[in-house]
């Protein structure tokens, strides 16, 4: 009975997630309509039709709950920037039957973690391969795997040149790609990718972290002999991803906008505790 007592203080002092399923269907019906009136745009400035843009749901730091209230309204894509988070929610999804959920990584990827990040169930696309050594390694594992399809991967490209961001340099991008096509047998070049300078001001102008990831498709493209449509470009989040699609992205990847604010570490230790608390509580069979 003392048990039962610390357990109900505890959970009505503590509290719990605010994000429900009504919310997280509510803000993809808004970041879905937001895609579609930007790409609707995006079409009639070039005057061509492109392909829909990919939404990728950025469940970083997320409980599984919220991953299931997003695959619950259509959501498949799930983009994730740690490698062992990636794999436990992969691995948990596949044992709870969600086949056919797409994982992206859209972290920085060190080599000595490849082995381990390619053996997720359904990872989908490798997002960020930001050097040559770093495409090889994935390469092989992936033929070690014996992969019936090739993995997608796509060539980040630090187009601010801040030192904390990840990603080969617009005057090495090209290069990088032509070594993935030529060299890499297991891996099918999507495009390039790119995290760019948080919070830009739009009202001094277009993004130029944007004009430089297009820029580089542009030479790519050129210097490739590859035809223009098939690079794709991932760039944009919650704060600038209908600008992102105007500005001809093909890839958005949000997160806070649909899940809630990033949680830290503190909050998700207390998820821990409070999941762990609650089967307790189920034990007890308390109503």
């Amino acid at each position: 009975m003392k048990l039962v007592q610390t357990l109900l203080k505890y959970y009505s002092t503590t509290s719990v997630h605010v994000m429900s399923d009504v919310s997280v269907a509510t803000a993809l019906i808004n970041v879905r309509e937001n895609i579609t009136v930007a790409h609707k745009k995006y079409i009639q400035k070039v005057g061509k039709t492109t392909p829909y843009p990919c939404l990728i749901a950025v469940s970083k730091t997320k409980p599984h709950e919220l991953i299931k209230y997003a695959y619950n309204n259509g959501q498949r894509d799930f983009g994730e920037n740690y490698v062992q988070e990636l794999i436990q929610k992969a691995a948990y999804f596949k044992d709870e039957g969600y086949d056919d959920i797409r994982w992206h990584f859209i972290g920085h990827l060190q080599r000595n973690k490849v082995n381990n990040l390619l053996a997720a169930p359904n990872i989908e696309v490798i997002q960020t391969v930001d050097n040559i050594k770093l495409a090889n390694a994935i390469n092989k594992s992936w033929k070690n795997k014996a992969a019936e399809k090739k993995l997608k991967v796509f060539a980040q490209v630090n187009s601010s040149g801040e030192e904390n961001k990840s990603g080969c340099s617009p005057t090495d991008c090209s290069s990088l790609v032509e070594h993935i096509r030529s060299n890499c047998d297991c891996l099918q070049l999507e495009g390039l990718m790119t995290i760019g300078s948080f919070n830009h001001d739009y009202s001094t102008g277009p993004n130029p972290d944007f004009h430089c990831l297009i820029e580089c498709r542009k030479e790519v493209s050129e210097s490739l002999n590859i035809p223009i449509d098939e690079l794709q470009l991932s760039m944009g989040m919650s704060a600038d991803y209908e600008q992102a699609i105007l500005a001809g992205s093909t890839t958005v990847r949000i997160g806070s906008t649909i899940f809630g604010a990033r949680e830290t570490k503190q909050t998700i230790d207390k998820t821990s505790n409070e999941q762990t608390l609650s089967k307790d509580v189920d034990k007890l069979n308390i109503s």
